[in-house]
């Protein structure tokens, strides 16, 4: 099943949030913040409970504002975090002032509260025109997360020390608790369209979400009833949608704000009888709602590059390697070919013309035997390449089939495998190469604990295989692999202490699971001392030989059960 549609901030989820927040963050001292991605910001405010941190991002297809968990620390960050972190310094957030029906916000910082406010971080959250912008005194721009030029727009362009300028009103009127049923109806019906569109453009504020919510709690009435026409509706609905229109503006207007995700839209921040109780609250429930659909999208990006990738990259490698298998078949022509020349300077008196037409049947039978160990090389070439991407293609079935590991830990393997392929699928210089390599980081394979407390650890890619089994690798140290199968290596810390059957066994079944044969009941694995194997020569990292191996059986849905249950060590 398609996982829903991201539904993006309205003004209603927008006035939840700066209600909740206004309780929790005013006032608050600015401590710090950082820049995760391109387009979001996120701001840590200590207050007397402790660090609260706020998002802000003015992506496009996905602007908000919501409180978020303690995030992962980044470096010194970026130039705007670094800009707005100078700009903030020891100052305390005193305002979060969001007027009418537009979705700007803005956050007044002053040195200390009660005093005039120095510096204003505006966040316009307004689709594709979104944007961030930290202004001064005086209401000039000291820095912004995107510079309108002249030519991208001429109704209001803007960037670094201009003074702001609102963005310009929106289209249709506010909605009003005061007009009346027919006031408001008339409204509607002046122009005879669908009512989907006659809301979004009569009433400033109505998101395609809201407009669901007003019409019905059901999905499939809401959907029908937005597509008829406003000529087309009876009586007892237009009084229907003008209650339930009161109830909104009533929930706006006293801030009685409640979460819901159920409806016709993903969630719902208004007029919830039955809504459920997050301990957490409102904000930071929403935080992880977005945290969870971006992270969800992020993947699927991914992934979806990286199959693209690996299925260009295989018909690539197929097609040279059959060009190159037909070149090796045409050279078992040599003998025929010398033969054929044998018997034609055997005849008598052979003329100038067939002397020559011999020696160039010699030339080509000494062609073909002298390119036959360069296409065998190539053959190996393009051969190990084909066995580099198959393992990759296992890898990724892997990511995308894991249950037990989230989806953030997902897009980072996945990330580290697309770069993984980049640098050894894609032709680059030496000197480049190297330098790469100097830049890298150590691998992090996942570590577990076994049930006799040895250490256990998994390649996710192949430089993770290649660290774990050869470079890493101690004497006493046992490696498992699925036979004649694609998968990740396996390597049993066993040179740290003895290793008892249970270790061996969840080793084994560790090994099952993380190959393409986790489909089967059960899988044979091959357990080698680590110091029988050895690094096959021009292959690529991870890809190795061994000799006197033991076969065991694995079952790889018990790996699978100890991963749920394990606590991973890295």
């Amino acid at each position: 099943m398609a996982p829903a549609a991201l539904q993006v901030m309205d003004l209603s989820s927008l006035r939840a949030v700066l209600s909740e927040l206004r309780k929790e963050v005013l006032p608050s001292r600015f401590e710090k913040v950082q820049q995760p991605e391109p387009h979001t910001l996120q701001l840590g405010l200590r207050t007397l409970k402790g660090l609260v941190w706020l998002e802000l991002s003015w992506r496009a297809d996905c602007p908000r504002l919501v409180k978020i968990t303690p995030p992962p620390r980044l470096g010194s960050g970026s130039t705007l975090a670094q800009q707005i972190q100078h700009g903030l310094r020891q100052m305390a957030l005193i305002e979060l002032k969001q007027t009418g029906f537009d979705r700007v916000v803005e956050c007044g910082l002053a040195h200390r509260p009660g005093e005039p406010i120095e510096r204003t971080l505006v966040l316009e959250l307004m689709g594709r025109h979104s944007n961030l912008l930290l202004l001064d005194r005086q209401r000039q721009v000291i820095t912004l997360g995107r510079q309108v030029r002249n030519h991208q727009s001429r109704v209001r362009p803007i960037g670094t020390a201009d003074i702001y300028v609102a963005p310009p009103p929106m289209q249709g009127k506010e909605p009003s608790s005061k007009e009346s049923l027919k006031r408001w109806k008339d409204i509607l019906c002046l122009v005879p369209t669908k009512l989907r569109s006659a809301l979004q453009q009569c009433y400033q504020g109505i998101s395609p979400a809201l407009a669901l919510q007003l019409v019905d709690d059901d999905a499939k009435k809401a959907h029908a009833l937005l597509e008829l026409s406003v000529l087309e509706i009876t009586d007892e609905q237009w009084q229907n949608l003008y209650h339930r229109w009161s109830r909104w503006l009533d929930c706006l207007e006293k801030e009685r704000f409640t979460m819901r995700f159920d409806g016709p839209s993903s969630y719902r921040v208004w007029d919830c009888d039955n809504s459920t109780s997050f301990t957490d609250g409102l904000s930071l429930t929403l935080g992880s709602y977005y945290r969870r659909h971006l992270e969800t999208q992020s993947l699927n990006q991914l992934a979806e590059d990286l199959q693209k990738r690996l299925s260009q990259w295989r018909q690539r490698e197929e097609q040279a390697l059959g060009e190159q298998q037909d070149r090796l078949n045409e050279t078992s022509q040599s003998n025929s070919l010398q033969q054929q020349a044998d018997a034609m300077l055997c005849l008598p008196s052979p003329s100038k013309d067939l002397i020559n037409q011999t020696q160039k049947l010699y030339r080509k039978a000494q062609k073909f035997r002298r390119s036959v160990p360069v296409l065998k090389t190539r053959i190996e070439h393009h051969q190990q390449r084909l066995q580099l991407i198959q393992g990759s293609e296992m890898f990724l079935e892997d990511l995308l089939g894991t249950s037990w590991e989230g989806r953030r830990e997902r897009s980072i393997r996945l990330q580290e495998l697309r770069q993984e392929l980049d640098e050894l699928l894609i032709s680059q210089s030496r000197n480049r190469q190297k330098r790469g390599r100097r830049n890298q980081q150590p691998p992090s394979p996942l570590e577990l604990t076994t049930p006799g407390g040895l250490v256990v650890q998994v390649g996710r890619n192949h430089r993770q295989n290649d660290w774990i089994s050869l470079r890493q690798a101690r004497p006493g140290d046992l490696w498992f692999h699925a036979q004649e199968c694609p998968g990740s290596h396996v390597v049993l810390k066993a040179s740290n202490s003895h290793a008892e059957e249970a270790d061996l066994q969840l080793a084994a079944d560790l090994a099952a699971h993380f190959s393409r044969a986790r489909g089967n009941q059960r899988v044979p694995v091959v357990m080698v001392p680590t110091s029988n194997l050895q690094r096959i020569p021009g292959a690529g990292p991870g890809t190795v030989r061994y000799r006197d191996g033991n076969l065991c059986w694995a079952e790889p849905d018990r790996g699978l059960q100890h991963l749920s249950a394990s606590e991973l060590l890295v």
